[in-house]
Parts: structure tokens; sequence; C-alpha cells
């Protein structure tokens, strides 16, 4: 995985939210799928964390994002946890598979990452966590990669073209969401060693192939 990435172990993320603003809306749902790598290296979706997370003090809720997200954030039954425990929790297995797989970081992979990316370090930075195990602004974005491999960036569509089954009535939770964005990266990704472009011919700094 290392050598594949440039030593940065890839991590799909996806956040459910009380808005835009990733400083001052409500960091509502969030879940991480780790990816994995068989010995022929093959990517597959691995373990999936997810967590309900209660509205920071303060937090703005746009109704518009919670209509559209089917979220009530008062819900008993949601079993929310703070943003802090919530965060340390999905760190700690982050931070073991990077050791295990010889990375050095987590690189953040989102459908349209920034979004994910822009309210998972302002929850971290509220937190006041020292040790994020993310980049702080690299990410791999599947919206342009689905645009790129399959003429598509919307997540649903993406997905079946690709032949992964979508359900719209399950989309819009976090886990679920994180879930079929690990298949949809897997799938770009091995499509595209299935084809022959990686690993790259090697190329000298005269831009002549190597062997």
């Amino acid at each position: 995985m290392a050598a594949r990435f440039r030593g940065f172990l890839p991590v799909v993320v996806d956040v459910e939210t009380g808005g835009f603003n990733a400083r001052t809306d409500a960091l509502l749902e969030i879940a991480a799928v780790l990816i994995e790598m068989d010995d022929e290296g093959w990517l597959k979706r691995g373990d999936t964390l997810a967590y309900h997370v209660h509205p920071f003090d303060n937090a703005n809720l746009e109704q518009s994002a919670l209509d559209f997200t089917g979220i009530d954030p008062w819900d008993p039954e949601r079993d929310a946890v703070h943003e802090r425990d919530a965060l340390s929790d999905l760190f700690t297995p982050i931070r073991k598979a990077i050791r295990q797989q010889e990375c050095k970081r987590a690189v953040l992979v989102g459908h349209n990452a920034t979004f994910d990316h822009n309210f998972l370090f302002a929850a971290s930075d509220r937190c006041g966590i020292k040790r994020n195990p993310f980049h702080p602004f690299s990410t791999f974005d599947t919206a342009t990669l689905a645009g790129l491999a399959y003429g598509h960036t919307v997540l649903a569509r993406a997905c079946k073209i690709a032949g992964i089954p979508f359900s719209n009535r399950e989309a819009h939770s976090a886990a679920y969401d994180a879930e079929k964005t690990a298949d949809l990266f897997c799938g770009i990704v091995n499509r595209w060693k299935e084809l022959g472009g990686f690993p790259p011919p090697l190329v000298d700094v005269e831009g002549d192939e190597t062997e």
C-alpha cells in the first residue's frame, strides 16, 4: 500500500452535517472505511467505523439540511457521542492501520472530498486534537475520478454505471455513503491496474523509458 500511494493510506470518510459551513454548522454523523490491499495489489473495502455525533455547543443547524438527511439531532435513539469521543475512537484504528501498512499518513478519500475534509478538520480543531492522522490538505476525490472513469460525478449514478448496487433509500447515512464511496474508489483503482495503467513505465530524468 505504501508503494502504491507514495506512503499514504487511503481512508474513505463521509460526514452528515447541519449545513455547509464547517466552522459554524454541526457535525451529525461521521464514518470512515479502511482500505486494504491483497497480495496481488488489488484494493478492497475493509472495516467501517461510524458514529452519530452530538451537535457541538452553539452549533448552527439548518432545517433544510436536516430535511435533506432526515436526521433528528435530538433523537435519543441515535446513541450520539460528543465530537471528541467520536474522533478519538475514529483516529485510533486509523493510526494502527497506518503503522501496519508502513505508511506515513492517511489521505482522505471522499465524494466531493473537500466538504468532508473541511468538516473533519474543523471538528478536530474544536476538540484540540493534536495527532490528526490525515494529511492537512491532500485528498482523493471520487467525484473527479468517477467523472474520468464513468463520465458521471453523482455518487448514486456513478455506482450504478460501475455495477455497484446503490439504494437511494439508504443514502445520506454516513456509513452507507462511505462504504459505497469505498467500493467506487477501489473499483476505479483496480480497473486502472487491470488496464495496465499501474505500475507506470519507469522513465529517467531525460524522459527515456528504462527497464
